[in-house]
Parts: C-alpha cells; structure tokens; sequence
C-alpha cells in the first residue's frame, strides 16, 4: 500500500494494533509529524516534502483508529499515543529526532519528549493544546454538543473543517482532502476512535516540567480554536522555555494551508540542532 506523501506505508505493532507511518530518508535531523485527533499523517502532505527537500528524513506517522492504523484501540489518550511515538522512535532507532505534534498530539510529543530524552532533539507543536487553558465559547460548543454530534454523524467533521481554514489559506485540494476524511470517519470501526478523541483530556497539566530539550511554537494568527493565538503561543513557548513563530492569515492547520511559512519557521529552527547522520541516515524497511 501507498500513501499520498510519495512513501511506501510501513507499519509497526504496539499495544492493542498497529501503527501506520512513512519514513523518508535524509540526512539532516530527523523530524517525526504527528497530525492531530481524527486527521491522518497526509495532513503533512505539503509540508513533508519542503522538509525532504532540505535534506531531512522525515517520518509521518498515522494514530490510533485513524489514517491507516488499525481500529479496536480501547485507549485514544495523547499518554497512549506518545507511547506508540517512543515505539516507533526504538523502531527505527532515531536519536535528536524533533517531534512535532498538531493540536491534539501537542502533549503527546510533550511527553514523549520526557519519556525518551535520549531519542529527542527538540520539540515543536503546531497550534497544540498544551498544559489545560479555560475553553472558549466555540470550544465549549465543540467539546459539548459537537462531540456527540460527530460521533453520531462523523459526515459533519469534514464540514467543520471550514472553520479550521480560512478561505483564503487553504491548499488546493483542501475539498477534496476534507471530503476523504469524512468518508474515513464514515467508517463503522473508527466510532470508537471518534468517541476516544472527542472525550479525551487533550491537555494535562504538568508534561511539561520534564522536557529539556530546544522547543518551537508554530500557531496560525487566525486559529479559531484559541481567543488570542498569540497569548496561548507565548504561554507555552514560557512553559517549554522555548520561542514562537505567528505564521499570519493561517487557521488550525498551516502546515496545510501555509506549509512555506511553517517550513521557514521549521528548518532554520533544525538548522541550529546536531545532525547525527549516522545514527539517522538508514531507513528501515
């Protein structure tokens, strides 16, 4: 099977199924994208090869119930997740791999990062939920009424994906994108995936105290999640002891709908990390 990022899938068992990645070579810092709740690792689509281009290895990696991973998963918790990233860190033995996670997976790389410091260069979150903040009133409505709703017609999470993009920040095949997803959510066996995400605690508080290592904050200007992006964005660049980047006109997802400005964000950030091309170079297949 192939995914749409120009890769073979691969696949890794952990805990209760099996992962699905991709895994690019390069030489440069190894970077591991994690898209966030109900959206598939093609949500780099864009992204990824700017960062091939580079001379990165990149490696994308699908979560539990959804993109191509397997369903039947009892957990969906970003601690259940940062377990399957550590995993697929040992799998292919990454050393100062940058992690990066979207939205949802914002705490999961934060504890990953803890959880194998030897494995971890840095750490960067793309309009990520990190450490619990008071939800606004389209969260609450979101989290409230959404929840079930999706649940019950998973049809409308493609819809709401208007409200993530603004209309003059969206790839070109964001209808079409959006209209797969749906489709996949449609599916009988993600409805336990759906309910896991959307009940889930995508913020715990304390993760972290535990990261040391470089973190970047990457968060769209006009994220319709977040009342003021840019107070959220400087909260946890302080609670990571790290630095932001606005990247201005984007929603909840740039690295789909303004993948260059994040990639000029991104790759100055991994320039100033050590490359370990010994350890990082070789693709397992």
């Amino acid at each position: 099977m192939h995914s749409t990022l120009g890769t073979t899938t691969q696949y890794l068992d952990v805990t209760g199924g099996r992962i699905a990645y991709d895994d690019t070579p390069g030489s440069g810092v190894p970077v591991v994208l994690l898209p966030g709740m109900l959206d598939r690792r093609t949500v780099y689509r864009h992204l990824a090869p700017l960062l091939s281009a580079a001379g990165h290895r990149v490696v994308t990696m699908d979560l539990r119930g959804t993109g191509e991973s397997s369903t039947g998963f009892t957990d969906h918790s970003p601690a259940a997740i940062a377990e399957d990233l550590v995993a697929l860190l040992a799998h292919l033995d990454l050393r100062g791999a940058v992690l990066v996670g979207s939205s949802y997976t914002g705490a999961t790389v934060v504890r990953a990062a803890a959880l194998a410091p030897e494995r971890t260069g840095g750490v960067v979150l793309v309009d990520a939920f990190i450490e619990n903040l008071p939800l606004n009133a389209f969260q609450k409505a979101l989290f409230g009424l959404a929840a079930p709703l999706v649940t019950a017609f998973p049809g409308l999470w493609g819809s709401m994906q208007k409200f993530y993009y603004p209309a003059d920040a969206r790839p070109a095949d964001f209808e079409e994108y959006r209209a797969d997803l749906a489709r996949m959510l449609r599916e009988p066996a993600r409805k336990a995936a759906l309910r896991g995400y959307l009940k889930g605690d995508s913020a715990p508080v304390g993760w972290c105290e535990a990261v040391d290592v470089p973190a970047l904050v990457l968060m769209g200007s006009k994220d319709p999640d977040f009342p003021d992006p840019e107070l959220v964005a400087d909260r946890q660049a302080a609670a990571l002891r790290g630095r932001k980047v606005m990247i201005e006109g984007a929603g909840h997802y740039p690295m789909a709908g303004r993948p260059q400005a994040v990639a000029d964000a991104l790759l100055p950030f991994l320039a100033e990390l050590p490359a370990l091309p010994a350890l990082n170079d070789e693709v397992t297949r």
